[in-house]
């Protein structure tokens, strides 16, 4: 029975790369043999085997680029003592800009000069009374718990 070439790609597709499915498993799936998707497959290889490899073009930036704290972190320390060229080759290589470096050694200064909770805003606050009266509460039922299973334990 023919198939059309469309469908060929797409079985093709489906046995190469990222959560690639097996020719037997394919098979199965869709009602096609085996032999047939496996010849498919060694015909695609040979085709792409002779076909020179497109031009490489950079991936066009989809974003700013999402900083990991690490990540942040090594820029930091590589950033600091440099000035001036240095400085701007750097930021130019990590595709920075100054007032982004610069907000981040703020945000690491304020993290390690141990800011108190007044620098939190007040959501924030009372978020954290809220927690740390819902501990309170717990380590309270935890002792009496405890102190239960003891009286338990010496009754038995």
């Amino acid at each position: 029975m023919p198939y059309t070439d469309g469908f060929k790609s797409e079985m093709v597709r489906r046995m190469v790369g990222p959560g690639a499915v097996s020719a037997a498993a394919l098979a199965r799936q869709v009602g096609v043999s085996q032999p047939t998707l496996s010849q498919w497959l060694r015909e695609a290889n040979k085709l792409a085997a002779m076909t020179p490899p497109p031009e490489e073009k950079p991936a066009a930036p989809s974003g700013p680029k999402k900083w990991t704290p690490e990540e942040k972190l090594r820029v930091l320390v590589a950033a600091q003592g440099l000035t001036g060229e240095a400085l701007g080759a750097l930021l130019r290589r990590e595709g920075l800009h100054e007032e982004q470096l610069t907000e981040w050694q703020q945000a690491a200064a304020g993290a390690l000069s141990g800011a108190s909770t007044q620098a939190l805003p007040a959501k924030e606050r009372r978020r954290l009374a809220v927690a740390e009266k819902r501990v309170k509460e717990l380590e309270r039922e935890l002792r009496r718990k405890e102190k239960a299973l003891a009286e338990t334990a010496a009754l038995l």
